[in-house]
C-alpha cells in the first residue's frame, strides 16, 4: 500500500483509505487534527473505555487507533460510517456498531436504564457552527462533574465563535497551540453552567409557500440558496414529460422534491440523501407541506443512490455538494451523475444545478446520450440530460 495511506501514531500503524477509493486521489482519510488528537491521547496517557464517545470520525482514524477501548461512536453520515467500518476491516479490527442519529436520543438508549454518563467524548470539529452547536447540546445532559470534551479542527475552521459554543454549552475552554495547521479545544463540565436551549431545527418558508424544516448542519438551513431558488423559479418551465417516480438526490430539506410533487400530484417521491439529519430534514418538509397526499414518499437514509433500482425512476433532481467533508472534490458528483444514470429509466431526465464555472455540461455530455443547458444566469445553469 502506498505510504500515503497509512497513520503512523503511537496507538499504532493503519492503513486507512477515504471512500470511495480513487487511485489518483492524493486526498487522505485523515487531517492533521486527527494525528494531534491522538498524540495527545498518548501523551496524557489517557486509556480509551466505553464511557468514551467518538463525534464526526471522518473516515475512521479514530475509531481504528482507539478500538481498543470499546469505544462509542457517532456519525450523522453514511459514508462516514461505511467508510469507517472498511477502514477497520482492512486494519482487521471489529466493526463498530454506531450511536444513530439524533445523538441525544441514541446516548438515552434503553428507558429502563440510567442515562450513560460520559467520562470523555473526543470530537472533530465539523464543517458548520450549526452542527457543533446541536452536538454539543445534545451531549451535554451526559455529562457529569469531572467529563471532558476534547475536540480537535484544523485551525482554519477553529475560530472564536467556535470556542464560545464549548464555553456556553459545555464550561470553561481552552485550546492548545496550533501544530501542523491544527488545534486541539479543551473543554471540562461546569457543573453550575445551565445552556440556553438549542435552536435546532430551524424553518423559513419560501415565496412559493413551501415550508421548509431545517435540522443542524443541512444546507441552506436558515434561507433559500440563490442555486435551489433558481432552479425552483424554472422548475415549472421545463419540458418533461409527466414523470411517474422522481428521486430527489442529495435531497438536504428536501424542497426540491416537495415542489416536483406540487407540479406532479401523481409522482411518486424517493428522497435520498448521506445525512440522517437530511432525511429528518425532508421528511418534516414533506409533512409540513404536503402530509395528506398520496401516494407516501420514500426517505432512504443511503450513499448516492444505494437502494434504488436500476431503471426505476423517471426525473432525477439534484443540486450537487461539491465539497466531500472539508475537502473541495468532483469525484463525488461524477459518482452521483453515474447512479441517477443506472436509476433512470430509457429517456428520463436528470435535471442539475450547478455553478457556471464548474463546467459540468463537458461532464454530462460524455456520461449521457444528450445533454443541454435549459437556463442560466451569470452565476448558474441548469442542465438536463437524456439517459
Amino acid at each position: 500500500m502506498d505510504q500515503q495511506h497509512i497513520l503512523d501514531v503511537a496507538q499504532g500503524s493503519f492503513t486507512l483509505l477515504r471512500r470511495p477509493f480513487h487511485e489518483r486521489s492524493t486526498l487522505r482519510a485523515w487531517d492533521a487534527a486527527d494525528e494531534y488528537l491522538l498524540d495527545h491521547i498518548d501523551e496524557q496517557g489517557l486509556v480509551p473505555a466505553a464511557d468514551w464517545l467518538v463525534v464526526n470520525d471522518v473516515f475512521g482514524a479514530l475509531a481504528c487507533a482507539l478500538s481498543a477501548g470499546g469505544i462509542a461512536w457517532h456519525s450523522d453520515s453514511v459514508v462516514s460510517t461505511l467508510g469507517t467500518n472498511d477502514n477497520l476491516s482492512r486494519n482487521d479490527l471489529p466493526a463498530c456498531d454506531p450511536l444513530p442519529w439524533p445523538l441525544g436520543d441514541a446516548l438515552l438508549g434503553d428507558l429502563s436504564r440510567p442515562p450513560r454518563t460520559l467520562a470523555r467524548v473526543i470530537l472533530k470539529v465539523p464543517k458548520t457552527l450549526s452542527l457543533l452547536e446541536d452536538q454539543l447540546h445534545r451531549i451535554r445532559p451526559f455529562l457529569g462533574t469531572g467529563s471532558e470534551v476534547l475536540a480537535a479542527g484544523m485551525t482554519k475552521h477553529v475560530h472564536t465563535s467556535t470556542l464560545k459554543l464549548f464555553e456556553n454549552i459545555i464550561g470553561t475552554t481552552t485550546t492548545s497551540l496550533a501544530r501542523k495547521k491544527a488545534r486541539l479545544i479543551f473543554a471540562s463540565v461546569d457543573p453550575e453552567l445551565t445552556p440556553q436551549p438549542s435552536p435546532h431545527p430551524m424553518s423559513y418558508v419560501t415565496d412559493t409557500g413551501i415550508a421548509t424544516v431545517n435540522h443542524a448542519g443541512i444546507f441552506s438551513q436558515t434561507k433559500l440558496d440563490i442555486g435551489t431558488r433558481f432552479l425552483l423559479e424554472q422548475l415549472p418551465t421545463l419540458s418533461l414529460d409527466r414523470p411517474g417516480r422522481i428521486v430527489d438526490l442529495a435531497c438536504g430539506n428536501g424542497i426540491l422534491g416537495v415542489a416536483a410533487a406540487i407540479r406532479f400530484p401523481s409522482a411518486e417521491l424517493v428522497f435520498t440523501d448521506e445525512s440522517a439529519a437530511a432525511i429528518a430534514s425532508a421528511r418534516a418538509t414533506w409533512q409540513a407541506n404536503l402530509a395528506e397526499r398520496e401516494p407516501e414518499p420514500t426517505f432512504l437514509h443511503t450513499d448516492v443512490l444505494d437502494g434504488v433500482d436500476d431503471h426505476a425512476a423517471d426525473l432525477v433532481l439534484l443540486n450537487p455538494p461539491f465539497h466531500e467533508q472539508h475537502a473541495v472534490s468532483e469525484a463525488g458528483t461524477t459518482r452521483m451523475f453515474a447512479e441517477a444514470k443506472r436509476a433512470l429509466r430509457t429517456d428520463g431526465q436528470l435535471v442539475v444545478v450547478a455553478n457556471r464555472h464548474l463546467g459540468y455540461h463537458q461532464r454530462l455530455r460524455r456520461m449521457f446520450s444528450s445533454s443541454h443547458t435549459v437556463a442560466g444566469n451569470k452565476k448558474f445553469v441548469i442542465l438536463q440530460a437524456t439517459a
